[in-house]
């Protein structure tokens, strides 16, 4: 079939590899200059599959509440709000309920597991080398992050990962550069979670897919989808229409629009996210791998020669407003654990990125109800942990075989009901 995938970011581009390998004819089109040049570009880049969880989840109002309140707190309200933010919260506080919570948990991690290992078959099989680690440590900072904390244990032995409970000076041998000076009294270890440069990895999985014949095509702002010819792209500036058989949906926050004027509501919104990137001053004084200050939800990374801090989520504001109280965070929690770490002086790489999120929380991989037309959005923060399972199982869906995961709650069909 002649494909086109509308959005270069790590979804796009693990669909389109996938869709190739399966001998399919496959056009990209992206808004930006380049693969991966939004959400995708400088995350924090853990993917630890036992803690992808739904933001939808009891008491988790209360939490936000107690974040607005706080200087450091991750989770802040911005103005302006607009219509889309507040229709999404509305829906999101609807999905907060044990049953939904845990529903969507188990369908979240399904996918999240399964996609660390088709990363791993892909990374294998085409001998991919980027930035990357192993290993995984949640720093607890006091009694009270160790008590909140035990439920996710119990997530994470029901999702069947690999940890440990740690004490301080466990961790610190994990980690040894983590500063002493930092009160610590326990840490969460999950040896077989990792971190890796998402932007990079598209980036070879790019030209990976181009010599299976994908073609990409930057700088395309794409019209919202016709009715009359839903399987038909031009220019939002204007273009003559080209025909495909099969249009696949993966422009993140941008897809509502996309499909607006098809009558497919996907309730999706930016909830955005800051990190810095900083060269490493004195390997001995930087993580070895990840780390994830469970009080301030921020995590540190190793990327390379590079350490990568990122956190917050903010929903509402001005896309392109970096908030210097969320960089403060940032630089807080790097100092606290890694001081002298990284050069800070300059060169310092500071991003925020809007993570294309739906209320409550899976992503939506599949058909969209209108023939041809097919959705792998949705996938909020999890993006690069989910990434290389949404695009099997799109790709196998497209393909009409049976994908390797249970699918049930990953469709549409599952906001329609909400």
């Amino acid at each position: 079939m002649k494909i086109a995938i509308v959005g270069a970011g790590i979804i796009g581009v693990t669909t389109a590899w996938e869709l190739a390998c399966d001998g399919h004819e496959v056009h990209v089109f992206d808004r930006r200059g380049a693969a991966a040049e939004e959400s995708s570009f400088a995350n924090a880049g853990v993917v630890a599959p036992g803690y992808v969880t739904p933001w939808a989840a009891p008491g988790m109002r209360m939490k936000v509440l107690r974040s607005l309140l706080s200087s450091h707190g991750a989770i802040k309200l911005r103005w302006p709000l607009r219509a889309r933010d507040v229709g999404w919260m509305r829906q999101w506080q609807r999905a907060c309920t044990l049953e939904t919570y845990l529903a969507n948990r188990a369908r979240m991690q399904r996918l999240a597991f399964y996609s660390r290992t088709r990363l791993h078959e892909i990374v294998q099989t085409r001998e991919l080398s980027y930035e990357r680690s192993d290993g995984y440590l949640v720093l607890l900072r006091g009694k009270r992050e160790k008590k909140l904390v035990q439920p996710g244990l119990d997530v994470l032995r029901e999702a069947g990962s690999v940890f440990r409970e740690v004490d301080a000076d466990e961790a610190r041998r994990i980690e040894p550069a983590l500063s002493t000076d930092s009160r610590l009294v326990g840490a969460i270890h999950l040896p077989e979670d990792e971190v890796g440069n998402c932007r990079q990895f598209a980036m070879l999985l790019k030209r990976e897919a181009e010599d299976l014949g994908v073609q990409f095509f930057f700088n395309c702002d794409i019209a919202p989808l016709s009715r009359a010819a839903p399987r038909s792209l031009q220019l939002a500036g204007g273009s003559e229409a080209v025909a495909y058989d099969t249009v696949v949906v993966c422009a993140g926050v941008a897809s509502a629009t996309l499909l607006q004027p098809l009558g497919v509501r996907v309730p999706i919104a930016p909830v955005y996210g800051h990190s810095i990137s900083a060269a490493i001053r004195e390997p001995l004084n930087a993580p070895r791998s990840a780390v994830m200050d469970e009080r301030y939800k921020v995590a540190i990374s190793r990327l390379g020669l590079r350490v990568r801090v990122a956190g917050s989520a903010e929903l509402g504001g001005d896309p392109a407003t970096l908030h210097p109280a969320a960089l403060q965070t940032l630089y807080k929690v790097l100092h606290d654990w890694f001081p002298g770490a990284a050069q800070l002086g300059s060169g310092v790489q500071q991003w925020k990125g809007a993570r294309p999120m739906l209320p409550d929380g899976p992503p939506v991989i599949g058909p969209s109800g209108v023939p041809g037309v097919w959705l792998n959005l949705g996938h909020g923060s999890s993006g690069w942990a989910l990434s290389c399972g949404s695009a099997r199982v799109l790709a196998d869906m497209v393909g009409g075989r049976a994908a390797e995961i249970d699918l049930d709650g990953l469709g549409l069909e599952r906001l329609l009901r909400a």
